[in-house]
């Protein structure tokens, strides 16, 4: 978050010097504030953060950032929290249009955006091209299904998280270990044209990197 131009232009040449491409971005820092919360200081560190995430984004040439807005607060009102959200997001889209990057809303773990169709609907309240979801095949595995997320978002899906979960047990597990539908999730994403990369957020050392990075490659051929 601190970085010089002069240090991201070497990380964006180091990159280009080994071909490899960053998709995306995850700007933040230790207290780093919550769209959801109603504290006015809370929004301005978490705007403050995301305007960096877009400079940072733009001089490494990545079209895409993730935000975790923050986990709700029970003392406020939903309604009051989407449109405060709505309004924040509108602000920024100008900024990430101008910038060619995308700001993707991570489903999370934070009693917010608990289906498709509310998502569907915060994302076209925004209005904006460059603002969409970020998202995580797993985060919904305890109440829904990734397939149909997919099927009702749409273009809307600006990037994808990969990771899996056993509801039984309520774990996350590996890789095609666990309940997701990977064909049905792949041909959902092919039949809306999603093309980009899918992201690993499974955790471990190098031989599980590996592992998982195998996994993903069977993933994409079904």
């Amino acid at each position: 978050m601190d970085a010089s131009a002069a240090e991201l232009s070497a990380v964006k040449t180091a990159c280009a010097d080994h071909q490899l491409e960053i998709c995306s971005i995850l700007p933040t820092r230790k207290d780093a504030g919550s769209f959801l919360s109603p504290s006015v200081r809370d929004w301005e560190k978490r705007i403050e953060i995301l305007q960096r995430g877009l400079e940072i984004a733009e001089a490494l040439d990545v079209d895409g950032l993730l935000l975790h807005p923050g986990q709700i607060d029970p003392k406020t009102s939903y309604t009051s929290t989407w449109d405060h959200l709505c309004d924040i997001l509108q602000e920024l889209a100008p900024e990430a249009e101008r910038r060619g990057c995308s700001i993707g809303i991570e489903n999370v773990w934070n009693q917010f955006l608990l289906s498709p169709r509310e998502a569907c609907q915060l994302i076209d309240e925004v209005g904006s091209p460059a603002v969409g979801i970020y998202l995580d095949t797993a985060n919904m595995m305890l109440y829904g299904y990734p397939e149909m997320w997919i099927r009702d978002l749409g273009k809307r899906i600006t990037k994808v998280h990969v990771k899996d979960f056993r509801r039984r047990d309520r774990a996350w597990v590996q890789l095609m270990d666990g309940d997701t539908d990977w064909p049905t999730v792949m041909a959902e994403l092919r039949a809306i044209g999603f093309d980009g990369a899918l992201v690993s957020e499974v955790g471990g050392d190098d031989a599980m990197m590996r592992e998982t990075a195998d996994r993903i490659r069977q993933i994409m051929a079904m």
